[in-house]
């Protein structure tokens, strides 16, 4: 225990810590209302609860790559950049810093989205938001959630967080689709045409001239 402190693991506290602040983020600001929306939060915070225990307790996948596959990667906290070693091992520049500001910018806009949205849905009042980030996407906040786990998979790459990642993006997939089919109950015109001119999860690169048009005034928002 005493090496893994040296080398800042087994830090439990910091790993209780951490996860407790990202909990706290998730209820706050990512609704789950519905048992599917209960079921996706448990997996995302299953995520991150993975994800800070082999960051800061302990590191399971540097242990499981040197033991049974064979590579050998020092038991130290900075080696638990995993990519970042790699893309300074091919020689293509300073992995670390790479690793870092990649990761950094794409928390901070999955931050952005997912507070943004919440914000937008809390002042609508149950009213329909089709403008603010709304109007680029019809789920920002799960739009976030995915640029959020992506950047702490580049950031810090474990075997645990790479098999729970696509069952997090599968189960908010189907909960995005699970609440469309309520708001079309409840706005059913004007939700299909927003259906309809905006993308799902991701803006498109181009934006279509037409859709410019006829937009709708209405205020947002019941799904994320």
């Amino acid at each position: 225990m005493h090496d893994h402190q040296a080398y800042a693991y087994g830090a439990w506290g910091l790993v209780v810590t951490m996860v407790l602040i990202s909990v706290f983020f998730i209820v706050r600001f990512i609704p789950m209302r519905t048992r599917l929306g209960k079921r996706s939060g448990g997996a995302l915070i299953a995520f991150i609860v993975a994800l800070f225990a082999e960051m800061y307790g302990f590191p399971l996948t540097i242990y499981l790559l040197s033991h049974f596959v064979g590579i050998r990667i020092p038991l130290d906290h900075i080696s638990g950049h995993l990519l970042g070693d790699l893309i300074t091992y091919l020689g293509l520049g300073n992995g670390w810093f790479i690793v870092m500001a990649v990761s950094n910018v794409l928390l901070i806009i999955g931050i952005w989205l997912v507070m943004a949205g919440w914000e937008q849905v809390y002042k609508s009042e149950g009213k329909l938001v089709t403008d603010g980030v709304y109007k680029h996407m019809r789920h920002p906040q799960y739009t976030g959630i995915f640029i959020i786990t992506l950047g702490f998979m580049i950031q810090w790459p474990t075997l645990t967080t790479l098999i729970l990642w696509p069952f997090v993006i599968a189960m908010y997939v189907r909960l995005a689709k699970r609440e469309e089919q309520d708001v079309l109950k409840e706005f059913p015109d004007a939700y299909r045409e927003y259906m309809q001119r905006t993308p799902m999860f991701f803006p498109r690169l181009l934006s279509r001239r037409d859709q410019q048009h006829g937009a709708p005034t209405e205020e947002a928002g019941k799904a994320s």
